[in-house]
């Protein structure tokens, strides 16, 4: 029977996706941290920055920054690539999708920038982004932003 082992492959893929980005997020990238409140503006905010480099097929490369500010979570996920590219984007906070788009990149610097502003619980927020790029190159980051 040549197609049970074929099921077999294409049912334990979908599994070894979701240990691979577990992991990811468990272990995830270091990450590097800078005190916040430098700039103007009020509040005296003292979370860190938590800023992440990601990781990405095929020549491309990914950023996630995430700042606590005004009681909010700024983040901010950046792609480079070649121009012109079509992207798919989705933003998970907590195990939850909270954006998901369409993102292009520009043709004089190559690269686009999703940013969104995200609720902020109490605690630690992890958030992990993935984009999809032409012919599947996908990029993805993963951060934790101190509570």
């Amino acid at each position: 029977m040549n197609s049970s082992p074929g099921r077999r492959r294409t049912a334990t893929l979908p599994f070894a996706i979701v240990i691979a980005l577990l992991a990811l997020a468990l272990l995830g990238p270091a990450s590097a941290l800078a005190k916040g409140g430098g700039g103007g503006g009020g509040g005296g905010d003292t979370r860190p920055e938590v800023r992440v480099a990601g990781s990405c097929g095929r020549g491309a490369s990914s950023s996630l920054k995430l700042k606590a500010r005004d009681g909010a979570i700024e983040a901010e996920f950046e792609v480079h690539s070649r121009a012109n590219t079509v992207w798919r984007v989705s933003m998970v906070q907590e195990r939850q999708t909270v954006w998901r788009g369409h993102a292009r990149t520009a043709s004089a610097s190559r690269s686009f920038s999703v940013e969104r502003r995200l609720s902020d619980y109490p605690g630690p927020d992890q958030v992990f982004v993935r984009a999809i790029g032409p012919r599947g190159v996908t990029c993805h980051a993963a951060a934790t932003l101190p509570g």
